[in-house]
């Protein structure tokens, strides 16, 4: 993913998707409780704001990050649900013209970063085209949770390949998290696309391999399903310890989902 100029564009698009599905809800549809425990469609798009903000100053101003980081120091099993809780307390219209307000200003902030330049997050420094890239990941996660939440369905894109690339990458971080050493050695990873392509990460031929839908890898990195609810097979116990484990985004070690019927 080194051309932030191709990752900017399709976040802004995965963004619009999901600004099509809240765009013209009622009052009590944003209050809707979505598949995240205690959380309204108005706390997804509420966070997606937050993190848009706390990217902007990771990007502009890295001392006023740094003090966020504090933060999040300070609370952080809590910090991520006080966001979330503070901007869904907002009239609709305000917090929905906050979150379009706030990832134009990234998006612009993104596009002027000089290549090569990396700033600081909640996990490893980023640069442009890594911090887009975990932008749209989260904003399709949220975007799911909202789906749910609605009864919609969402026919999956070439976009999920963002997703795909950073839940290979964020491998070791899911072991980091919990305190917990990652294998030494580098996992095969085959999904199959929603056209039908094949994606590959990893080396052919590594012991430990995961293979199956790109849907259900996406979902489950993202933690929006439990590992016994998808299609993927993985060879080899390091591999298979890993999908109940897998984390894509930054932070505190996620929860994950419950199995269906649970």
């Amino acid at each position: 993913m080194s051309d932030p100029v191709v990752v900017l564009d399709d976040l802004r698009a995965e963004s619009d998707e999901v600004d099509l599905l809240v765009g013209e809800l009622s009052q009590e549809q944003w209050g809707a409780p979505t598949p995240a425990p205690g959380w309204t469609v108005a706390h997804q798009i509420a966070h997606l704001a937050w993190t848009d903000r706390a990217a902007l100053l990771a990007a502009t101003d890295a001392e006023a990050f740094a003090a966020e980081t504090a933060k999040a120091l300070a609370a952080p099993d809590r910090f991520v649900d006080e966001g979330a809780e503070e901007g869904a307390k907002l009239p609709p219209a305000e917090l929905l013209a906050r979150w379009r307000e706030g990832r134009e200003q990234l998006q612009e902030a993104l596009r002027a970063v000089p290549p090569g330049v990396r700033f600081p997050w909640y996990g490893p420094p980023m640069s442009a085209s890594a911090m887009a890239t975990a932008r749209l990941m989260e904003t399709w996660a949220h975007g799911q949770d909202i789906a749910d939440a609605l009864g919609v369905v969402r026919v999956p894109n070439a976009r999920l390949r963002h997703v795909a690339w950073i839940g290979h990458r964020a491998r070791d971080y899911a072991y980091l998290v919990r305190g917990l050493p990652a294998p030494a050695a580098p996992f095969r990873v085959e999904l199959v696309a929603p056209d039908g392509q094949v994606w590959v990460y990893g080396p052919e031929g590594a012991a430990q391999k995961v293979t199956g839908p790109a849907l259900d890898f996406c979902l489950l990195v993202t933690q929006r399903v439990h590992r016994d609810d998808t299609a993927l097979v993985a060879e080899g116990p390091d591999a298979e310890h890993w999908l109940t484990i897998a984390q894509a985004f930054a932070g505190p070690a996620g929860p994950g989902r419950a199995p269906e019927g649970s």
